[in-house]
This record gives structure tokens, C-alpha cells and sequence, in this order.
């Protein structure tokens, strides 16, 4: 799966084991769905998977990695990406916005991810498996994209893994988990949790000022396929100016949160959380109180790369120590 901010790959065994301790469950709705690393395992765990996300890009990796059944999809997409690997590049808008006028990608990649995004909309797939050749486009793209994780920026030498070239494979396609077939959606969480019924929440919601849409909107620009007005050095979509969330904002973080925690038709949650966000331990723990028993986990977590280097100017130049290289990230558990 893709490089990913927040990515809880370290805590999958704490959180699949966490909805075990919660008796006789089936189905598991997913509203902050970002990689579909902790949908794909559930679903790997037999549960039925309600996943989705308010980014295209993200919906996407969960209409792959939790919507679409192997058994679907795999035969008919190993032979379509064998037909897309094949393709010549076109060197167009792509690989002049992120290549040239920026560095994500060697223009070569650049060239081969166009013609192959290109080809994509024009076959016309249906949904799942479309969402199956797209995934296995990001993350051919980021197997060989210089940057340290994030599309805040870009590194300022040519990273060794970018003189690759793309390889597309098939993403980890899951059979039709046991308890039922799995869906995706892409919108609002709140609209989510309002919508579907399940067993249990897993909330994993953002819980700072940084937005996903701006620290991966190479992803959105390639899902989306629209061309869109870009800015700055890291040519970033405009709407990563326009497109605001609740969970963004130290004001209105803790009502957006609680309104999804209010409105979700489960009996028990799972919340994760650091100690970096908005909210604090005992707020959090006082809110889920509302809704049955808490229990409160933690974890000691290494921070992401970015962090770990320290802050430095558009320039290159270095203005910031780092200030700390670990943190704690909480599982609260909730019995209802």
C-alpha cells in the first residue's frame, strides 16, 4: 500500500484484536477510511466492511482493497494491467505539472503514469475494477515518487528509488469475507455513520490542522483525472485552499467528532488517536462515555519521517529542530 501519514499498519494487531474482545460481531463501518489499511484487514478477518472517506483518492483505495472481491475482479485485471505495463508514455500535462514544474516523479514515470491513466478512463471500467488498476497505479507511482512520504514537497536531490521504472501490480484483492460483501463509498463521515448499521465504529478521524488532501493530492490529481488549477512549488490542486474540514479545526474538531460518535448505529467503537491532536485523553474518554464503557490503550508510536529531519524553508534552508521523535497513539475501546 501507499506511503501514508497516519498509516496504522504498526496498530493493526492491537485494533484487530481490540473489536475481538467485543463478543459476537459481523460488520464494521470504516468512516475515515484514508489508506483502507485497517478496512482491508478487517475484512481479511472475515467482518463485513462499511469503508469510506471524503477524498476521491481514498474512496478509491477502499473500493479496491474492501469493495472488490478477488474472486471478481483478479483474473480480468492481471491481464488488463499486462496490457497497460505495455503502453508507450505520453509526456502531457501530468509529467509537466509533477515532473518538470515539480519533482514527484522522473519524467520518464511521469510519461508512462499519463499514458496509462489516460488509457484507464478510456476503457471505461466498472467501478471495482477501475478502483483495482487505479490502485495499482498509485502505488506503482509511489514505489518510484521522490518525496519522504508526503506531497507537502518534494526531496530536493532525485531519490534513488525514482530512477525505477514503473511496475504495476496487483494490489492484495481479498476474497468476499464471511459475514457478507463489503462496500466503499465516497462523503461526508457523518453522512456515513448515518446511513449504514453495524456492529462497530472504528473512527480513526484526522485529528489536526494538516489535511490529507493537501499532503496527497498527487493522488486525488490522478484519480480524479481533471487537470485542475494548481499552486506553488508543490503544485498543489486549488481546492487543497478550498475544501475545509470540522476535524481540521481546533474549534470545531470536538463537535464534528462528537456528532459522528452521536449519530453512529453500532452498540460498540473503537477510536483512534494521538496525543498530538486536538483533543485530549480525557475529553475523548468523557465523550465515548456517552455511549458505553471505555477502555483507553496505548501505544508508543515512532513519528513519520518528515518529522524526524526537521523543518527547513522553500529554500532548502534548515529554520527548525525537531522536537520530539516519538508519540503516543491511543485505542479507545468502547463496549455498549
Amino acid at each position: 500500500m501507499i506511503k501514508y501519514l497516519g498509516s496504522k499498519r504498526t496498530l493493526l494487531p492491537q485494533i484487530l484484536a481490540a473489536v475481538e474482545t467485543l463478543g459476537p460481531v459481523r460488520s464494521v463501518i470504516d468512516p475515515f477510511s484514508g489508506t483502507a489499511r485497517v478496512g482491508h484487514a478487517l475484512k481479511g478477518a472475515g467482518y463485513q466492511v462499511f469503508s469510506s472517506d471524503h477524498n476521491r483518492y481514498a474512496a478509491t483505495l477502499a473500493r479496491c482493497y474492501v469493495q472488490a472481491d478477488r474472486a471478481s475482479v483478479a483474473a480480468d485485471c492481471v491481464t488488463l494491467l499486462a496490457e497497460l505495463q505495455a503502453l508507450p508514455g505520453e509526456d502531457g500535462w501530468f509529467t509537466e505539472t509533477y515532473c518538470r514544474k515539480s519533482r514527484y516523479f522522473q519524467p520518464h514515470n511521469g510519461a508512462k503514469i499519463e499514458a496509462i491513466r489516460n488509457r484507464i478512463t478510456a476503457l471505461g471500467l466498472e467501478p471495482d475494477r477501475e478502483a483495482v488498476v487505479l490502485v495499482a497505479l498509485m502505488e506503482a507511482a509511489d514505489r518510484v515518487d521522490s518525496t519522504t512520504g508526503v506531497q507537502m514537497a518534494y526531496l530536493k536531490q532525485w531519490s534513488h528509488r525514482s530512477h525505477n521504472q514503473l511496475e504495476l501490480r496487483l494490489p492484495a484483492v481479498l476474497e468476499r469475507p464471511q459475514h457478507g460483501a463489503c462496500e466503499a463509498s465516497e462523503g461526508d463521515a457523518l453522512e456515513s455513520v448515518q446511513r449504514v448499521s453495524a456492529d462497530v465504529a472504528y473512527l480513526d478521524p484526522p485529528y489536526n490542522q494538516h489535511k490529507y488532501l493537501g499532503n496527497y493530492h498527487v493522488w486525488e490529481t490522478l484519480v480524479r483525472w481533471d487537470q485542475p488549477e494548481v499552486y506553488g512549488i508543490a503544485q498543489k490542486r486549488i481546492d487543497c485552499r478550498d475544501r475545509q474540514s470540522d476535524f481540521n479545526s481546533k474549534v470545531r474538531a470536538k463537535q464534528a467528532l462528537q456528532a459522528v460518535v452521536t449519530a453512529a448505529k453500532v452498540r460498540h467503537f473503537v477510536v483512534s488517536f494521538s496525543d498530538e491532536g486536538f483533543l485530549s485523553r480525557d475529553e475523548l474518554v468523557a465523550m465515548l462515555s456517552e455511549r458505553g464503557e471505555v477502555e483507553a490503550l496505548s501505544h508508543d508510536f515512532k513519528r513519520y519521517v518528515g518529522a524526524q529531519i526537521g523543518i527547513y524553508n522553500p529554500g532548502g534552508q534548515k529554520v527548525g529542530k525537531v522536537s520530539h521523535l516519538r508519540n503516543t497513539e491511543w485505542l479507545f475501546v468502547v463496549r455498549g
